[in-house]
């Protein structure tokens, strides 16, 4: 590669993060609103893995197939890595192939959404709606019953097996 190729594709790929920010307003926090569960940026650094950090609080994706939860058979609840609230079960899982935990419904009253125009494009990001933690994405490419495919970050969760405490 050359340093005309590299420093054009640096400029474009700062370009398209900086859109990204703008399209959320300039702010990669997660999702604005009233929470039950509200900590300051210290408090969340200093409880949640780096990983955790920058999914839950920051908006970022972790990378495809990384997720361990992604791979999970088992039957149990995922819950919010941020503050333990239940927010999928097992049996609305299903594989999507795309590389992250997906489901097909969330548990009542579990996530909340909003719209996310970074990218420039126009999704539906979903949250916890306990901590605001930011989940993933939910998209209208998935099974019956619902259609929904709610493609979630598997380092925004964690794995309670059926009968454990």
């Amino acid at each position: 590669m050359s340093r005309r190729t590299f420093l054009g594709s640096t400029a474009i790929a700062g370009l398209l993060a900086a859109a990204g920010l703008a399209a959320r307003g300039g702010k990669a926090d997660a999702a604005e609103g009233t929470f039950e569960i509200v900590k300051s940026d210290a408090e969340w650094k200093a409880e949640l893995t780096p990983e955790q950090y920058y999914v839950l609080r920051k908006h970022g994706t972790e990378r495809a197939g990384s997720s361990p939860l992604d791979r999970e058979k088992r039957a149990g609840t995922f819950h919010c890595a941020g503050c333990d609230l239940p927010l999928f079960a097992s049996d609305r899982k299903y594989d999507s192939g795309t590389g992250w935990p997906s489901f097909w419904a969330p548990l009542d009253n579990a996530i909340g959404t909003s719209e996310d125009r970074s990218l420039f494009i126009t999704r539906t990001e979903v949250h916890c709606r306990r901590c605001g933690g930011h989940l993933g994405h939910v998209f209208e490419d998935g099974p019956p019953p619902t259609g929904l495919r709610y493609c979630m970050n598997g380092v925004a969760m964690t794995f309670r097996p059926s009968g454990s405490a």
